[in-house]
């Protein structure tokens, strides 16, 4: 079991409007995931992804030019 805390990370490419997510890639090592939570909302729910569903969502995001 790990005691370790999620460190979140914001996008370099945010641009401040809101439409933001955070993710924390620490735990990739010790759970084998990637948390995902939406950063008007910190303290509400995250996701937690495969490394590989990540992956994809990250790639849908770029594709889809949002």
């Amino acid at each position: 079991m790990t005691t370790e805390f999620p460190r979140w990370a914001k996008s370099s490419y945010s641009n401040n409007g809101g439409d933001c997510i955070e993710v924390a890639t620490n735990l990739v090592a010790s759970c084998g995931v990637v948390s995902v939570r939406d950063s008007k909302d910190p303290s509400g729910p995250a996701l937690s992804l495969h490394p590989t569903a990540f992956s994809g969502l990250v790639e849908f995001a770029r594709r889809a030019a949002v």
